[in-house]
């Protein structure tokens, strides 16, 4: 490969992995060890990437499709796009794989001894984005939580070598909770997609129109029903909060750091009055900084 195309695939590589500066929660801090941040960053791309890909948000030029093998005239077909990234992915587990994001996660899957199910989890998630808009009942909505969220959590027990079923359990509560608040924090981007990820009887129940998250403000009922959605995701977090406590050291500070981002962000959301339609309600350092004391106490 000539030095110019080492440094586009370079680029496509930093592209996704910055944007790890902007989630919630700390994807692979400073002061983890090395190995354990180099993993976890891989796996991280590996998700950032597939979601890229369910968005349409891919980098401009379809340096990503032709990498997969797909060509320039079906670039814009996200199933066949996913359908590639998949065969990609089964690669990683027996041959090498085209992306350079998919090299850099071979290592980690064979250090850690990883299985596809956690990957191919949420590449379905990203397909069902492709397929299904609207959520009837929360329990639809958990059941696609399963998919899109709880195996980034797996995956992160898995790396560092803590995985139990208990602790599996309290982490699928902290990883949904995350996705229902990001959901709410991202109605209106979400609505412009075409997805909304409030449940249709909630909506029923608070008396929402799809047509009421399309306005610059957001009236009183869908604050209400924000409200109520983001209790829920308050419940998640505490009931998956005990996972802190279960391990120790560096990995607890970053799970503490899990948590107190989403108790944060549903702080910034409640802070903001429920009013998430001109923007999502960010939460600042300073409180996240407290969260993660509360988290580590214990408390809240």
């Amino acid at each position: 490969m000539t030095q110019a195309g080492t440094a586009r695939i370079g680029d496509l590589e930093r592209g996704t992995l910055d944007k790890a500066a902007d989630e919630n929660f700390p994807v692979a801090p400073f002061f983890l060890p090395k190995a354990w941040r180099e993993d976890l960053m891989a796996v991280y791309g590996f998700a950032r990437l597939v979601d890229d890909i369910g968005d349409g948000d891919l980098a401009p030029g379809g340096s990503d499709a032709r990498l997969l093998g797909v060509s320039p005239e079906e670039a814009g077909d996200r199933l066949l796009l996913l359908d590639a990234f998949e065969a990609d992915l089964r690669r990683v587990f027996d041959a090498t794989p085209r992306h350079p994001l998919l090299r850099r996660l071979q290592p980690t899957v064979r250090r850690a001894g990883l299985t596809p199910e956690p990957f191919l989890g949420l590449i379905a998630a990203n397909r069902q984005d492709q397929l299904v808009k609207r959520y009837e009942t929360y329990d639809d909505l958990l059941a696609y939580c399963e998919l899109s969220a709880n195996p980034v959590g797996r995956l992160v027990l898995a790396v560092t070598g803590t995985s139990t079923p208990e602790r599996v359990r309290r982490s699928d509560a902290i990883c949904t909770a995350l996705q229902i608040v990001e959901h709410l924090q991202d109605v209106a981007e979400d609505r412009d997609r075409d997805r909304i990820y409030l449940p249709a009887a909630d909506m029923k129940r608070f008396h929402v129109q799809e047509a009421d998250l399309a306005t610059p403000t957001t009236g009183a009922s869908v604050r209400a029903l924000v409200a109520y959605e983001a209790e829920r995701a308050r419940d998640l977090l505490n009931e998956g909060a005990p996972l802190v406590g279960s391990v120790h050291g560096r990995l607890k500070l970053l799970l503490a750091g899990f948590v107190a981002g989403g108790r944060a962000a549903i702080h910034a959301i409640a802070a903001a009055h429920y009013d998430v339609l001109p923007g999502p309600p960010k939460p600042g350092k300073l409180r996240l900084l407290r969260e993660v004391g509360v988290t580590l106490r214990g408390e809240g």
